[in-house]
């Protein structure tokens, strides 16, 4: 695959508005979170039987479940709560858990101090930034000043 790393997108020239216009129109489509819809079912799929959400629930045993088109359902279930079962009662191994225990601190972690208590480092590239921001808005200000004072 090819990515295509232009950044006219694709488009040979640029034709003004139009091309800005159908781009911005693509980017602010929204995406579709699924492939199908949530109020389309597919053809295959089946609603589970009310007598199997009873037998979930407790409410019904499962020989009067057991019968016709609810079997395999039943035996799903079965198969499901047999390795819920199984993996409840799995436990870590040992060595992951000592590598663990070993990783967390041994002390307590310090509580992050607020940002006026905090040391305060300045780089000069930043100082130097903001002088020059501040001598170009003093300067904008004065300039606008004289002008309106005429």
């Amino acid at each position: 695959m090819v990515d295509d790393l232009r950044s006219d997108d694709g488009l040979s020239g640029f034709d003004g508005h139009r091309d800005r216009v159908s781009r911005r129109s693509e980017q602010e489509r929204p995406l579709a979170d699924r492939e199908v819809p949530l109020g389309h079912q597919e053809p295959e799929a089946r609603v589970l039987s009310p007598l199997v959400h009873a037998w979930l629930d407790g409410e019904l045993p499962e020989a009067s479940v057991r019968k016709g088109d609810t079997a395999r359902d039943v035996e799903f279930w079965k198969q499901i709560n047999v390795e819920v079962e199984t993996r409840r009662r799995m436990r870590t191994p040992v060595f992951v858990e000592t590598k663990i225990m070993n990783a967390l601190p041994q002390t307590a972690p310090v509580a992050i101090s607020p940002w006026w208590r905090r040391e305060f480092v300045v780089r000069p590239t930043y100082a130097l930034a903001v002088a020059a921001a501040l001598i170009v808005a003093a300067s904008a200000v004065t300039a606008t000043l004289i002008v309106t004072m005429r």
